[in-house]
């Protein structure tokens, strides 16, 4: 393919389409200009298609020329029937989560090189964040990232592979840091991360089992980095994955 897209590109347009939803996996909110260039395409021909994803719905775009993923394309994906009834089943147990607690709860599932959140509750005074449904984060410098890794120890190469970022001097980065933390997470069923995403907030993860045993998802609060030593959090967000694994038919 010459150029970013150019005379060279033989790409179909559905193939074009494509590029440009994968360019949201990794982001919020995309310019123009970032579009073109995660999905190599021309800045006419990412406007003129970008058009078309905003007219289907599939993403919106505001004044300031901004770009999101529009509801139909998350109602799309949520039509899958797999994760349609982990979202089910695990939402009493995520609201009990945040009875318990205040504080964010999520749950996530992995998304490629992503950890993408089903679901979020929220208590008021909960510290802010930049995370919500459909948020799709790197699996390195998070909580629920670091469990779905965890339990895929073949995805850390290709993780690796892609650079990742260090968001903030605690995230780890290294095949150094990250083998002995998920080897932890392993070990325990908990992962924590303080300040390694969110400035100010820490977060306690575990894993979610299907009936097989398999790590289907985690579950997850992020609250006060304050807070991080309280022993309720950790306990708490265990017996939550623990009861939803036993939901969905999972034996110890």
């Amino acid at each position: 393919m010459a150029g970013a897209g150019g005379a060279g590109d033989r790409r179909s347009v559905a193939e074009k389409l494509f590029a440009i939803a994968d360019a949201f996996q990794g982001a919020r909110e995309l310019t123009l200009p970032q579009v073109a260039a995660a999905a190599s395409l021309p800045k006419s021909t990412a406007h003129r298609l970008l058009a078309e994803w905003v007219r289907w719905g599939g993403l919106t775009r505001d004044e300031s020329g901004v770009y999101r993923v529009g509801l139909r394309m998350w109602r799309l994906g949520v039509r899958e029937p797999a994760t349609r009834r982990l979202s089910r089943v695990a939402r009493p147990y995520l609201v009990d989560l945040l009875e318990a607690t205040g504080e964010h709860v999520y749950l996530a599932v992995l998304d490629q090189l992503g950890a993408t959140y089903l679901d979020r509750f929220s208590g008021k005074a909960a510290v802010a964040t930049i995370s919500d449904i459909g948020t799709r984060l790197p699996l390195h410098a998070t909580a629920v990232g670091n469990v779905l890794l965890a339990f895929q120890p073949a995805l850390l190469d290709q993780v690796l592979a892609t650079g990742p970022e260090r968001f903030m001097p605690n995230t780890l980065v290294t095949e150094r840091e990250l083998r002995p933390r998920l080897a932890e997470v392993r070990a325990t069923d908990m992962a924590i991360t303080v300040e390694e995403m969110t400035p100010g907030a820490f977060s306690a993860a575990a894993p979610v089992r299907d009936r097989s045993g398999e790590v289907v998802a985690a579950v997850s609060i992020i609250a006060h980095k304050e807070r991080r030593d309280e022993p309720q959090f950790a306990l708490a967000v265990r017996m939550t994955a623990r009861a939803i694994s036993a939901a969905l038919g999972w034996r110890r």
